[in-house]
């Protein structure tokens, strides 16, 4: 990656690969992408995160140019191309389903881009063959799509888009058709390819692994607007509220007060518990704290005084750690916790005092708007 595209913070570059000004897209009543804004550095990957309907994938195809903005401006290289048509567009996209001619054979599928704008046959074959090489497919150049497996035809695809040089390459949910294992794999071969091609990618997922795993920033999604834009660490160890906190990966939501501030630390009141923490700007009052699963210790016996106390519901062993439900004070109250701590297992029905790692937990403003996965109790 070039030193622009390292150094640049998010959402501000000097010489963007893309630019969102304002992007809004209507269909009818329904907004599906709403004044939406955003740069994306040259020779990066930038994935759009969120959950189904937040409008990452009308996004990804206005930028494509499947569809049009209904407000807004969107620039390519420096070019505007808000009103111009896909096929107007230096940009390439590998779909979810590969979209690979079943009656061509590889070669053909990789040249046929190639093919369409006039260049000739021999020039076309030599352009694909070096494409492949790269994927780390030659010696496949004869076989037929159904002869090749599914990462196979992966790599075929993303062959098939770059072999075009496009300023832009776009993946809409690339890896949704593979198994957990190959998924794993081919994020790792897109990733590589990305970083060796120096490439600009623009990556669509709803899997915040997947997101986690291949991106240098990731644009999270909400109700058709930017809920917030960082790197992966950022958005995991420093979530701006509680819909980010909750959706990164697992999280525990708790509804604490801020009891008083001193310095950068604030005293937070966790129902019978006292911590001392980063406030983040939190003024003294109601708060949310979120605390990922790691993040809860749980110590088999009764607390100290001024303790929490669980009692395990629920203990599931799933090889390399352990994963528990505890209730908290009501049995109608969960926390969710994981432990790398395999034997002894704490058994179901036992009590244990409840803790948390302050390096792991984070204090974020209420939200009244929050959408949780149901991992929330009211604890101050």
């Amino acid at each position: 990656m070039d030193q622009t595209a390292k150094n640049a913070a998010p959402g501000v570059v000097d010489r963007p690969a893309v630019r969102f000004e304002g992007v809004t897209k209507k269909y009818g009543a329904v907004t599906a992408v709403d004044n939406v804004s955003f740069d994306i550095a040259p020779a990066s990957l930038v994935t759009l995160l969120g959950p189904s309907g937040c409008g990452k994938t009308t996004t990804l195809r206005l930028i494509a140019g499947l569809e049009h903005a209904s407000h807004g401006r969107i620039v390519i290289d420096g070019k505007d191309v808000t009103l111009l048509s896909a096929a107007e567009r230096d940009v390439s996209m590998v779909f979810q389903s590969y979209a690979l001619f079943p009656h061509m054979n590889v070669m053909e599928n990789v040249g046929y881009g190639l093919r369409a704008t006039g260049l000739g046959k021999v020039e076309a074959a030599g352009r694909a063959a070096e494409k492949l090489a790269q994927v780390g497919l030659s010696g496949y150049e004869k076989r037929q799509p159904s002869e090749l497996s599914g990462g196979q035809q992966q790599r075929v695809a993303v062959a098939r888009a770059i072999v075009l040089e496009p300023k832009v390459l776009l993946f809409d949910e690339p890896l949704s058709n593979l198994d957990a294992k190959l998924r794993r794999r081919v994020r790792d071969e897109i990733r590589g390819l990305q970083q060796d091609l120096a490439l600009t990618v623009v990556y669509v997922t709803h899997d915040q692994e997947e997101a986690l795993a291949v991106s240098d920033r990731i644009i999270v999604m909400n109700a058709a607007r930017v809920a917030q834009d960082g790197t992966p660490r950022d958005l995991y160890n420093e979530p701006r509220n509680s819909f980010i906190a909750d959706f990164m990966g697992d999280a525990n939501l708790l509804d604490v007060e801020v009891l008083a501030s001193n310095g950068t630390n604030a005293e937070v009141k966790v129902g019978p518990l006292r911590l001392d923490m980063r406030h983040r700007g939190i003024a003294a009052g109601p708060a949310v704290l979120a605390v990922r699963p790691n993040a809860v210790r749980l110590v088999a016996g009764q607390p100290a005084a001024g303790g929490m106390r669980g009692r395990v519901v629920k203990s599931s062993y799933l090889g390399d750690h352990m994963e528990y439900r505890v209730a908290i004070n009501d049995p109608a109250v969960e926390l969710f916790a994981t432990s790398p701590v395999v034997t002894p297992a704490l058994p179901e029905g036992s009590v244990v005092a409840v803790d948390f790692d302050p390096a792991k937990i984070v204090l974020i403003a209420r939200d009244k708007s929050l959408a949780s996965s149901g991992h929330r109790y009211r604890c101050a």
